[in-house]
């Protein structure tokens, strides 16, 4: 088995070990120790660890079907290894201490990336401090009324990103939701409010508006257009966690970013950003 397969063996087929709640999440959420065996868990820092999020904790939405963000997580990470990303963590849909819900791999994170808000990918700054390499998003006021302005790293794993939200559709692209693991790579966390069929993008990563699409995103895309047409299995286990509508939409969307070769602009007239933004 690859390393991403024995990892998604591991979801499915190891105990889940409660070890406490993440209580900044608005969904419940449990981190939990991944225990292969009967014999007493290992020591902390030596136990497997993922993101274990029950149907029952999900608040109620008006827009998106109740209990139905846990799969929606699965679909996401489905769709960035489809599309070869792989942004997002492995994440599997199973049974729980509290039921049926969506397992992720845990993202372990330095120091000194904790200690940044947007683990160094977004960030708040005055005007005049915008660096080269940094792309501005929406300008703002501190408690003063002195200006501010969110800005984001300008990088490739970054644009990458911001594609797959997308394609996704992804409705909550906060700065928290961002990683970068012990080796610097990027991972993208909390896809449950994303997949639906009307347009809702809100994502702090509009910095590449109107940017033509890097070519190997492109090329990714391409890939996912290939597999969401021609592959049943895919589509298969698209359709066990998301609507067959859902599927479709995903479908016109890849082909309409193919289509436009480009970043979408915001919308006009709706709130484009998610809230709040970390």
């Amino acid at each position: 088995m690859t390393p991403q397969q024995e990892r998604e063996h591991l979801l499915r087929e190891a105990t889940l070990v409660v070890e406490g709640v993440l209580r900044d999440a608005s969904n419940l959420t449990l981190r939990v120790m991944l225990q292969v065996d009967s014999s007493p868990a290992q020591d902390n820092e030596e136990q497997l660890r993922a993101v274990y999020k029950p149907m029952r904790g999900e608040r109620p939405l008006h827009d998106f079907p109740a209990g139905s963000l846990a799969g929606r997580e699965v679909a996401a990470y489905l769709v960035s290894a489809a599309g070869c990303w792989d942004l997002v963590p492995p994440t599997v849909l199973r049974d729980g201490p509290l039921g049926p819900g969506s397992v992720q791999w845990w993202i372990d994170q330095p120091e000194d990336v904790l200690a940044t808000p947007g683990a160094g990918v977004v960030d708040v700054v005055r005007p005049r401090e915008v660096q080269p390499g940094w792309l501005p998003v929406v300008r703002a006021e501190d408690a003063d009324g002195e200006p501010l302005v969110v800005v984001h790293a300008d990088e490739a794993d970054v644009a990458s990103l911001a594609v797959l939200d997308c394609v996704l559709n992804n409705a909550d692209r906060k700065g928290s939701h961002l990683l970068r693991d012990d080796d610097g790579r990027l991972w993208g966390i909390d896809h449950g409010i994303g997949l639906h069929v009307d347009d809702k993008l809100r994502t702090v990563l509009w910095g590449w508006a109107g940017d033509p699409l890097p070519q190997a995103d492109a090329a990714r895309l391409a890939v996912l257009e290939q597999r969401l047409a021609t592959d049943p299995e895919l589509t298969a286990e698209l359709g066990a966690v998301i609507t067959t509508t859902e599927v479709s939409a995903l479908l016109c969307r890849v082909r309409s970013l193919l289509e436009a070769g480009a970043f979408p602009r915001p919308p006009g007239d709706r709130y484009p950003l998610p809230w709040p933004l970390w």
